[in-house]
């Protein structure tokens, strides 16, 4: 549990994480239905991007700081800004928040946020940020017992965020059990993984895996900001989605090109297909 995200928070794999969640959201809540946000991996919701974590990398600069003061933002991006901008009223680019704050500020009252973190620190830092909003639940424990633990729920729609710390080398292999039991216990659940791209062949397996989930439809979504076999840490990022909802698609074919040139290094560039068909 030696991972701690502020040293990364609002780098390029944030931005486009978190400008994807938002839109998930979004596309949820045209329909008047409650649902759950379900986080397994949640971390403490808010960072400062001026703490010392953040400092130490700057990461941020090539992520959020390449959006932030731009005028020709494209329209996907409006709920994502609106929110890091609330958080920033002064105009200084000083607060960025996690997956869990995100969603909390896009949940409809009828809607609920289950968050789960398993390092304690962040756990109780997780809890006082949350603590003051009703609709949101805090769990303290491991991230892999989620699906299981907290599905179906009583909404009868959900959205899970997959989101773990990739310390350890069977992390891919578990998210894609992770998806399984969650399309297994609730088979509408809209259930994406976020995942790291560093070598290609690294992910051959777990593209694998993610066929055999059962999901309905599976869509894969990528962001690099390096070419894909550079010897960086990090080249980009992806997103496979399980269950994504109607217009989705439609508008990340067209948000992609922008956001791949915006962010990317030493290339930018970016693919989406199904891996698993309707």
């Amino acid at each position: 549990m030696n991972y701690r995200h502020a040293f990364h928070a609002g780098n390029h794999a944030d931005v486009f994480k978190h400008i994807v969640l938002t839109r998930l959201i979004a596309l949820m809540s045209r329909k008047e239905q409650p649902f759950a946000y379900i986080d397994t991996h949640a971390g403490l919701g808010l960072y400062d991007l001026q703490g010392d974590q953040a400092t130490r990398t700057g990461e941020w600069i090539e992520g959020i700081g390449r959006l932030w003061g731009r005028e020709d933002l494209p329209a996907i991006t409006a709920d994502y800004l609106r929110i890091v901008k609330r958080l920033n009223a002064d105009g200084e680019l000083r607060y960025y928040p996690g997956s869990p704050e995100l969603a909390r500020r896009m949940a409809r009252q009828q809607d609920r946020v289950l968050l789960n973190e398993k390092h304690p620190e962040d756990g109780r830092l997780l809890k006082d940020n949350m603590k003051k909003d009703p609709r949101v639940a805090v769990h303290l424990g491991e991230g892999w017992h989620v699906p299981r633990a907290l599905l179906p729920v009583q909404e009868k729609r959900a959205v899970m965020l997959i989101d773990p710390p990739f310390e350890q080398p069977d992390e891919l292999k578990r998210c894609s059990t992770a998806m399984k039991e969650a399309i297994g216990r609730m088979r509408q659940t809209v259930a994406a993984i976020w995942y790291p791209i560093k070598e290609q062949k690294q992910l051959v397996r777990f593209y694998q895996d993610l066929t055999s989930t059962g999901a309905p439809k599976l869509l894969r979504v990528e962001l690099y900001v390096h070419p894909q076999d550079t010897p960086q840490n990090l080249n980009g990022s992806g997103l496979a989605i399980a269950n994504p909802p109607w217009g989705l698609e439609e508008e990340l074919r067209e948000f992609l090109p922008w956001l791949a040139e915006c962010l990317g290094q030493t290339g930018g560039n970016w693919r989406m297909d199904w891996l698993i068909a309707e």
